[in-house]
């Protein structure tokens, strides 16, 4: 029973409008989802993604009207983005200029090319060439980007902790883990990012750890992450449910979001983290052609929908 890789990762916005103009606009990704936080009905849950929402290509943003993110450890510090190829790599050189977006340099961190740049609230991402590697994605064709150009998935994301083992623990005996190499931070070369690995590895089942006790504490805003989530194959969710008990781990208990279903766990230096199962996906409840369109609700929440629509404000 092992994790196979990144589900989803869940940010915050507090300027929800431009945040949906970016993704799409100028990151060519499909909004596949428009709904609202499950515990927070005020407030959207908008998902990003390939063409039909495919595990592993989820950026999700909570519309939360919150303060910057006061960045530091003991957080989710930068969301990786899957492309492949160096004429990919110069290509979003080039548009992110043509829109006017700040980036680095090209340059390589553990032996694949990066580009960093950030969203408009402060959320620092990077593409990352993967090599082709992980599952193949499915091109939006209504993208503004060029399909051999689109971001293919979400991996490596890196997280900041003040002490490495009591994290390394859960990763390892608990989440199943393999810790493969470190290499040095490429902001700080005395400080060592440590790379778990999950399932067959490769960019996209990798979490990059950086110690970093130096750090003031990170608090949570706009510009920041939520949390990440783990994928697990449907058929071991009620093991991985019950592995978390056996092993003492706090947790959520099951969840069920509708279009997956979630345990969620606060690792030991207080980062958040969900398992996440790979079905039954987005288009049980939307035509695939029209993912997104409209705002859709999990059965539950359905007898509230006109209250919850009047609470929501336009962002199209």
């Amino acid at each position: 029973m092992q994790l196979t890789g990144i589900h989803h990762l869940t940010a915050i916005s507090a300027a929800i409008r431009d945040n949906k103009r970016f993704y799409t606009d100028v990151l060519g990704m499909r909004l596949v989802k428009r709904s609202v936080n499950q515990d927070d009905v005020s407030a959207y849950h908008l998902f990003y993604a390939d063409a039909k929402g495919a595990p592993g290509t989820d950026l999700t943003f909570f519309d939360w009207p919150v303060p910057r993110e006061r960045r530091g450890t003991r957080s989710i510090v930068r969301t990786c983005l899957r492309v492949h190829g160096g004429a990919t790599m110069r290509y979003w050189v080039e548009r992110l200029d043509a829109h006017r977006v700040a980036h680095g340099e090209l340059f390589e961190v553990d032996g694949r090319a990066v580009l960093r740049f950030e969203d408009p609230e402060g959320q620092r991402l990077a593409f990352i060439d993967d090599d082709g590697a992980g599952d193949p994605p499915t091109p939006w064709e209504r993208s503004p980007v060029p399909a051999e150009h689109q971001i293919r998935g979400l991996g490596p994301i890196v997280i900041s902790i003040p002490t490495l083992s009591p994290t390394d623990a859960l990763l390892t005996h608990v989440f199943d883990m393999r810790p493969v190499h470190d290499f040095p931070h490429p902001d700080n070369p005395a400080t060592r990012v440590h790379v778990f690995e999950m399932g067959p590895g490769g960019p996209q089942a990798e979490l990059h750890v950086a110690v970093q006790p130096d750090l003031p504490v990170a608090r949570q805003g706009a510009g920041g992450v939520h949390h990440v989530a783990f994928r697990t194959p449907d058929a071991d969710y009620d093991a991985w449910a019950e592995r978390l008990n056996e092993s003492g781990v706090p947790n959520s208990g099951k969840v069920d979001r509708f279009w997956f279903r979630s345990l969620y766990v606060r690792e030991p230096n207080g980062v958040l983290f969900e398992i996440a199962t790979d079905g039954p996906g987005f288009a049980v409840d939307e035509d695939p052609a029209t993912l997104g369109e409209k705002v859709v609700l999990p059965p539950f929440l359905e007898p509230h929908r006109q209250r919850i629509l009047a609470g929501l404000k336009p962002i199209d």
